[in-house]
């Protein structure tokens, strides 16, 4: 497989991997500069060169997917039978320079309810490298005169987030299309809207984070109805509400999604691995 089709691959089925790349080559390599390969905590597409060389790159590569590192590295490598390594000798005679660059996995955040705060919120987090999924039920929610088509007009023309725009009669069964590690928040105009997307949500592998707006007498409502549909107290501890960081007071719209948006990019931030080895 080429390259660049296994890193779609990855990217698709929300693998990390980390690009090797033969950045600099003096003197007599295996490959060319230019030349690349894919290295995933499994498996490995394309070649640098083979030996040695190829090798510790694998290893490199390894260990800064262990470590969640976010920033490319060098590696030099000198050809050379005096050099010594743990892979063998490779005695080209060159010296070569890689750069690894990790390409780590695209957060998911989801929001259930594209009202004032919603729409508020969305543009916030469409500033950042997000796949976000904008879920109504209310086709007017998401009129293109109202959120315009993601890329190409209104207020997600320019967005770096990949924005998927779902109207879903059902809200909760949308939950169904989303990838694993997705973050959801809750905020609709309806509180059955909101239980019925709260309760499968629950009930719904690789949910990374469940989020719900609203007030304390809100959630106390909630809690009855969701341990009468059969959900554990070690269950409604995964939804937190209210939502947001307290830091950022207020109950405007843009306020709350300010708020709101600055607690997602700490949940993804605190999801990160983490590398010791800078520590």
């Amino acid at each position: 497989m080429d390259w660049l089709d296994a890193l779609q691959d990855l990217r698709s089925q929300r693998v990390p991997a980390v690009v090797v790349t033969l950045a600099v080559v003096r003197g007599h390599a295996p490959r060319n500069g230019g030349a690349k390969m894919v290295v995933s905590p499994d498996d490995v597409f394309g070649t640098v060169g083979g030996g040695n060389l190829e090798a510790t790159a694998i290893e490199k590569a390894r260990e800064m997917l262990a470590a969640g590192a976010a920033e490319p590295e060098l590696l030099a490598l000198t050809l050379s039978d005096k050099a010594v390594t743990e892979y063998g000798v490779q005695c080209c005679g060159g010296e070569v320079t890689m750069l690894l660059e990790p390409m780590r996995v695209t957060p998911t955040i989801a929001i259930f309810g594209i009202g004032h705060v919603g729409l508020e919120l969305s543009r916030i987090l469409a500033r950042h490298e997000l796949d976000l999924h904008l879920i109504d039920s209310r086709r007017e929610m998401l009129a293109p005169d109202r959120v315009g088509a993601p890329g190409a007009s209104g207020l997600f023309a320019d967005s770096v987030a990949r924005v998927h725009i779902t109207h879903a009669p059902v809200p909760e069964a949308a939950l169904t299309g989303l990838p694993p590690g997705a973050h959801v928040l809750v905020m609709t105009h309806d509180h059955v809207e909101d239980l019925a997307v709260v309760d499968q949500s629950l009930r719904t592998d690789g949910i990374a984070s469940i989020g719900l707006i609203g007030s304390s007498s809100k959630w106390s409502r909630f809690r009855k109805k969701l341990l009468e549909l059969g959900q554990t107290e070690s269950d409604l501890a995964r939804v937190t509400t209210p939502i947001g960081i307290p830091e950022v007071p207020g109950k405007q719209p843009a306020a709350i999604a300010v708020s709101v948006a600055a607690r997602m990019l700490q949940l993804i931030d605190e999801a990160a691995p983490v590398d010791v080895s800078r520590d």
